[in-house]
C-alpha cells in the first residue's frame, strides 16, 4: 500500500499546483492596465445608417438635379439616448441645411468634389447644432447626382420595361389543359 499512497499524494500535489497557477494567472491578468494602443478606432460607438437622402438642387426657378446619398454616422450612444428628436430626422435635416447653406458645392463636377470637406462639414454642423460631440465620423456609402434628364430617362425606361413585361405576359399561351367534350 505504500506506493499507492505516494501516487495519490503526488496526484493531489499536481492538481493543487495546477489550480494555484491558473488562479494566479487570472489574478495577474485582471490587474494589468488596459492597453490604450490596442483599443479599436471607434469602439463603443453606434452606427446610424440613413435611407437614401434625395435633395433637389435648385437654381433660379428650376431644378438643376437631385443629389442622392446614403450616409453612415458614428455616434456616442449616451449622447444619442439624450436626444428628444429621432436621430434620422436630425441627420436628414442637417444634410439639407448643409447643402443649401453651401451653394459652392458643385455635384456635377465629380473631380472637384471634396468628400472629406463634405463629410467633415456635415459632422461639424450636426455637432454645432446639438452643442456636444454627438457625431464622430460621417461615412459615405452612396453618393450620386442625377440631372432632370437622367430622372426622365429612368422613368421612361421603367415604363417601357413594365409595358414590355405586361405584353409578354399577355402573349403567353394559356397553360391550363384543354377539356375534351
Amino acid at each position: 500500500m505504500g506506493p499507492v499512497i505516494k501516487f495519490i499524494a503526488a496526484a493531489l500535489w499536481i492538481v493543487a499546483v495546477t489550480l494555484g497557477a491558473v488562479f494566479y494567472s487570472f489574478q495577474a491578468a485582471a490587474n494589468l492596465p488596459a492597453d490604450e494602443a490596442n483599443k479599436p478606432l471607434l469602439g463603443g460607438l453606434d452606427y446610424v445608417k440613413t435611407d437614401v437622402i434625395s435633395v433637389p438642387l435648385l437654381g433660379g426657378e428650376r431644378v438643376h438635379g437631385y443629389f442622392l446619398t446614403r450616409l453612415v454616422y458614428t455616434v456616442e450612444p449616451k449622447e444619442a439616448a439624450k436626444m428628444s428628436v429621432p436621430m434620422d430626422v436630425l441627420l436628414v435635416d442637417q444634410v439639407y441645411s448643409y447643402l443649401y447653406g453651401n451653394p459652392q458645392i458643385d455635384f456635377t463636377q465629380y473631380d472637384k468634389l471634396d468628400l472629406d470637406a463634405f463629410r467633415n462639414g456635415i459632422r461639424d454642423s450636426i455637432n454645432t447644432r446639438i452643442g456636444s460631440k454627438l457625431v464622430h465620423e460621417v461615412m459615405v456609402e452612396q453618393i450620386d447626382f442625377l440631372t432632370p434628364d437622367d430622372v426622365r430617362d429612368n422613368a421612361v425606361r421603367k415604363r417601357s420595361s413594365a409595358a414590355d413585361a405586361a405584353a409578354t405576359e399577355s402573349a403567353k399561351p394559356d397553360a391550363s389543359p384543354a377539356t375534351a367534350h
